[in-house]
């Protein structure tokens, strides 16, 4: 495991700091799990949160279990693994199977579509990994429902087919135990970000075929360097994020396009932003983007060419040293970066918003084809409501694009006969609302981020919300064309979704951050006219 500095600013901002941390014995401290270290307010809930620091040998004892449910799946044809979770409980086991190129399908969402389309796989060779660290998580509870109706309408029995992974003592522990589920209680002791090598990144990617032994060998390789004051990858890491943010370097943009492993970025995402965007500050992680060299950017480029900071080494160790240097970030600029100050207020709007008879969702300042427009704008159209977006972005701020929409409806899109992959792909991107963060990032020089709701509420969310005042915000819903209906619920996936967009929303603006909605009323006209007025803007 390597960090390296390309660059002789962050040498300078990271030698800077390191030499005060040594000084103060972070790192044998950080790695004996020193619970004092982030200060006295934060201790109390550092003195729990440190659980993950032993993880590459604690979880080893979950191997032999793990090896015999695999087994034992395989032995019955449920060769089809899907994931129900959110933020931590989904990401690692994504990049984990993503880079052994071995199937999980993951449901992190609440769109009918996307639900629909994982339900079309075979039920007979279904298994359901229902993971949550709370227990009451209410995508999660949602996707438990919908699988256990289906199992039992379909004559199979969901205790075979469902296998729950939480706390001790959560309701969905109660609920694993009620229903007969295989049941794995993962360390209290350990945060949901910070759970990539416990059983929540550990049992889904078992299940699906990955070679968790050798993640776990990896990470426990590294272990002992974590302690010392020189050679030690995860400070080196931490001094160059935490130095860089305050020398004003706070903007972290993520680049692996060389990298053998997969979707690092976007697990790296949550880790940072929910564990450091909070008090009027933090590091703003950027995936997918191209440097454009603005003062307040940071390029780390992970087993790839380029960037002002280069990490190498296998995911298991990434995940052990990613962790450890967001701990040393979050200690230099001073916040607790094991709490989640503001994730519970959108959970709080969703839940008195699900209670009315109808959403508020107002009326919209006007329309442009299958695109609704809400919020104050003065635009009279979508190119004029781009450029008012991004001429609010401040000197130093962001637009961050949110999408509640499927993430995989992209795939559906025609693509001409005899089409090639690169002719696929345009077909793809041009269909894919993820490609608005791209065409509007070429009009500004300001960072643009993207992410599909409601899963981003579990990890950019904090940031957006607590983190620095200065934030633009565009959210895009679409209208339901088939919703699906949530068992024992008086709601469905559909009012559920648009709740969820409009209950942070209302986050957004209680803080006087500026956003704006525009709704589509056909997704696929819609996404296709999004694309267009951008590339007019």
């Amino acid at each position: 495991m390597e960090v390296s500095y390309r660059e002789e600013g962050v040498a300078s901002a990271a030698s800077s700091v390191a030499g005060r941390l040594v000084a103060d014995g972070v790192p044998a401290r950080l790695a004996g799990g020193d619970p004092t270290l982030w200060g006295e307010d934060a201790e109390a809930e550092a003195a729990v949160r440190l659980g993950w620091l032993t993880l590459p040998r604690s979880s080893r004892e979950l191997l032999p279990e793990l090896g015999e449910l695999a087994e034992r799946a395989r032995a019955a044809g449920l060769t089809n693994v899907v994931l129900a979770g959110m933020g931590g409980s989904s990401l690692a086991a994504e990049v984990i199977c993503d880079t052994a190129d071995v199937p999980l399908t993951v449901l992190d969402t609440t769109d009918p579509g996307q639900v629909r389309r994982a339900l079309t796989e075979p039920l007979e060779a279904t298994i359901v990994v229902v993971a949550g660290k709370s227990g009451s998580t209410v995508e999660t509870d949602c996707h438990l429902r919908i699988y256990e109706r289906l199992f039992a309408d379909a004559g199979l029995a969901p205790a075979g087919r469902i296998v729950v992974v939480t706390d001790p003592g959560s309701p969905l522990e109660q609920r694993a135990l009620d229903g007969g589920h295989h049941l794995f209680l993962a360390p209290p002791d350990v945060g949901g970000r910070y759970s990539a090598l416990s059983a929540f990144g550990l049992v889904p990617s078992a299940l699906a075929g990955a070679d968790v032994a050798r993640l776990l060998d990896d990470a426990e390789e590294i272990l002992p360097l974590l302690s010392r004051d020189t050679g030690n990858p995860g400070l080196d890491l931490g001094a160059a994020l935490g130095g860089s943010a305050l020398a004003g370097r706070d903007k972290l943009l993520l680049e692996d396009q060389l990298s053998s492993i997969s979707g690092l970025p976007d697990w790296i995402e949550q880790l940072v932003a929910e564990s450091t965007g909070k008090q009027g500050r933090g590091i703003l992680p950027i995936v997918g983007a191209d440097p454009t060299r603005a003062g307040d950017e940071l390029v780390v480029a992970i087993e790839s060419d380029g960037g002002d900071v280069r990490v190498d080494g296998p995911l298991g160790a990434q995940f052990l040293v990613w962790e450890y240097a967001t701990a040393i970030a979050g200690l230099l600029i001073e916040i607790d970066p094991f709490d989640q100050p503001n994730v519970a207020e959108s959970k709080d709007n969703t839940a008195s918003l699900l209670a009315l008879p109808d959403l508020p969702t107002g009326g919209p300042a006007f329309t442009d084809g299958p695109v609704e427009v809400y919020g104050a704008v003065t635009a009279k159209d979508l190119p004029g409501v781009f450029a008012e977006l991004l001429r609010a972005v401040p000197g130093d701020g962001y637009l961050a694009i949110t999408a509640y929409l499927d993430r995989l409806a992209a795939f559906d899109a025609p693509v001409p006969d005899g089409a090639d992959f690169e002719q696929m792909t345009d077909a793809w991107m041009m269909a894919d609302p993820a490609t608005l963060r791209a065409l509007l990032a070429l009009r500004t020089d300001r960072p643009v981020t993207f992410g599909w709701g409601p899963r981003y509420l579990h990890s950019t969310g904090q940031y957006h919300k607590g983190g620095p005042q200065n934030g633009v915000f565009l959210q895009i819903t679409g209208a339901v064309a088939e919703d699906v209906p949530v068992p024992g619920r008086p709601y469905t996936l559909g009012r559920l979704q648009l709740a969820q967009a409009l209950g942070d929303l209302g986050a957004l603006e209680t803080r006087g951050r500026p956003a704006v909605r525009l709704h589509l009323t056909d997704r696929v006209a819609g996404v296709a006219h999004l694309l267009a007025a951008a590339q007019e803007a």
